[in-house]
This record gives C-alpha cells, structure tokens and sequence, in this order.
C-alpha cells in the first residue's frame, strides 16, 4: 500500500500524488473501503480510486532511472508504422502505452516524432490518430521525466535534447 504523499503512475492520467488515504463520506461506496486521493501533478483535478484499484499503479522512477532512459536515446531505432491501417495504430500505440514502460513510451513517442518528420518532409499532413497517441506518450513519459528529475513539465524536451547532444559528444 502506498503513504501519503507517494507520487504514483497512475493509469493514462500520468503522475499523482497521494494526498490522503480515507473513506469517502460523500460518495456511495461500501463501508470502510479505504481509497486514495490522487492530485495529478500536470491537471487540476482530484480523483478518489479504491487501494485495492484494478487500474494500472506504480512508483515514479528516480532521477537515475531518467537519466539511464535518457542515456538509451541515442541506442534506440524509431519503429516504422508508414503501413499501416489506422485500426492497427491504434492497436499498437494502445498496446505500447498500456505497458506503462517509460522505455517503451520513449520508442513509440521518437518512431513517431520520427514518422511526423518524413510526413511532413513531403508535403503531406500528420494524422490526428499520430498526435493523439504522440500527446499521450509524450504526457506520460515527460511528466514522469520532470517529476523524477524535479523540472517543469515544458522543460523536459529540452532538458532531453541538451543531455542527448552532450552524449554525443561524449568520446566513445
């Protein structure tokens, strides 16, 4: 069970933090089922989810564990969906964000920053279904990323680029 003040992954809604643990008075739940207060850390909202919840739930990974997965940038190959149908993005992009992996989320948000490139490069317009699942990713994973790293949520891609261009030039 996690503590108050935890900061969890919580489903699609990104970072929360537990801001109580109690039973709800003014909602109709059954007695004494305890629930979490959730404060997402990057929306103005409150959500209450039972401890015992069957929605994805983890902790935040650490300023280390960013760092690492920002180190594997320049090792990772951007997948290619170019072929295929807008029913299999969905799958794979669903698929790809429901493991909640930050590594998995950092491959599907560069395979289609990388498609966004090449559409773009020849004159074509970027599909809606791309931005919604590139917005998602890029939620989850940078909200992680900034809180991990304790940095603003709209400074995490240049926090990004700067570490992966400093790599580069790091002797091998």
């Amino acid at each position: 069970m996690y503590k108050i003040k935890d900061v969890v992954m919580y489903g699609k809604m990104g970072a929360c933090e537990i801001t109580d643990i109690k039973v709800p008075e003014d909602m109709k739940v059954a007695r004494n089922q305890l629930y979490y207060v959730l404060k997402p850390l990057h929306e103005n909202c409150v959500i209450y989810t039972p401890v015992d919840t069957k929605v994805f739930m983890r902790p935040t990974i650490t300023a280390e564990e960013a760092e690492r997965l920002i180190a594997l940038i320049p090792s990772l190959t951007a997948e290619d969906f170019s072929d295929d149908t807008a029913k299999d993005l969905v799958k794979r992009y669903e698929k790809a964000i429901e493991t909640h992996d930050c590594e998995e989320l950092l491959r599907l948000t560069m395979s289609i920053y990388a498609k966004k490139q090449f559409i773009e490069q020849h004159g074509r317009i970027f599909g809606q279904i791309d931005k919604k699942y590139m917005k998602q990713a890029e939620d989850l994973l940078f909200g992680e990323i900034s809180f991990a790293l304790g940095i603003a949520r709209d400074e995490v891609p240049d926090y990004i680029a700067a570490r992966v261009e400093a790599l580069a030039k790091q002797p091998a």
